[in-house]
């Protein structure tokens, strides 16, 4: 297989969860972009998953939209039953869906932290599951691929750098972490690659507010100088979901920026 070759999904279905806007619709997109057919999964905003759908269609792939939310068992069960009722068993699986809920710790509420635990972390031990129950189900398709699936979480830099204020969010991404090498440790075995890849400062919605308030201040902790684009990610994403990144198990890649370069630090050592 030529090296180039290695990079594309054509004859893939990929599942992408939260794929509605932002980082998931990017990931959704470049995907489809590799070759991909992709389900493309939304919580409550059918109008935004179904313009993801387009640009999918846009692009020559197929497309399915499918509500769910993440943090409800049977919702990830239906999910992955109607996504394999519509495009077929499924080669990819992106755990994207997330939630911020900030507050002082003082002020957090338990329902602030449970809201964002549930989905973040609960919901990327369900789509995880679910994922892997379903690769197992359909085998190695070595005509596509040498692996049996590819599952990819969508972490933080905030997995390795705490974050003041919003300690729920943070925990959630550390969680996921480990979540992400325990799974791989457990499964690799069986050809079913588990990898993460950690976003720095993204442009979304998100922190539309933080960016117009404060941009020179967040650029400060950017050492490549300037705010990431969800397609950054999502080409990230790609490549963990190719056979390009074959060896790859059981890693995070930073899309940073060079954040987790700590570069407060630059000349204080």
């Amino acid at each position: 297989m030529a090296s180039f070759e290695k990079h594309s999904l054509v004859g893939q279905v990929a599942l992408v969860t939260g794929a509605s806007a932002g980082i998931g619709r990017a990931c959704a997109i470049e995907l489809a972009r590799a070759g991909a057919d992709v389900v493309v999964n939304h919580r409550h905003s059918e109008d935004e998953a179904k313009e993801t759908a387009a640009e999918i269609e846009a692009l020559g792939q197929h497309a399915v939209v499918i509500q769910a939310d993440v943090s409800v068992e049977a919702d990830i069960v239906r999910l992955f039953d109607q996504a394999e009722e519509a495009l077929g068993p499924l080669d990819i699986v992106v755990s994207n869906a997330g939630l911020q809920k900030d507050a002082k710790i003082g002020d957090m509420t338990l329902d602030d932290w449970n809201a964002v635990i549930s989905v973040n972390l609960t919901g990327g031990f369900l789509v995880g599951r679910e994922a892997i129950k379903r690769f197992r189900k359909k085998g190695v398709r070595s005509q596509v691929s040498p692996a049996m699936g590819k599952l990819i979480f969508d972490s933080s830099v905030h997995q390795v750098i705490p974050w003041a204020f919003h300690v729920n969010y943070a925990a959630s991404k550390g969680g996921l972490h480990l979540l992400m090498q325990s799974l791989a440790q457990e499964v690799s075995a069986e050809k079913i690659r588990v990898n993460a890849v950690a976003p720095g400062a993204i442009a979304t919605a998100i922190n539309a507010q933080e960016r117009a308030r404060n941009e020179e201040g967040m650029l400060k902790l950017i050492p490549y100088g300037r705010i990431g684009e969800p397609a950054d990610i999502g080409r990230a994403v790609a490549f963990l979901a190719s056979d390009a990144s074959d060896y790859m198990t059981g890693q995070t890649l930073f899309v940073d920026g060079g954040m987790t370069l700590y570069p407060e630090f630059r000349g204080n050592g």
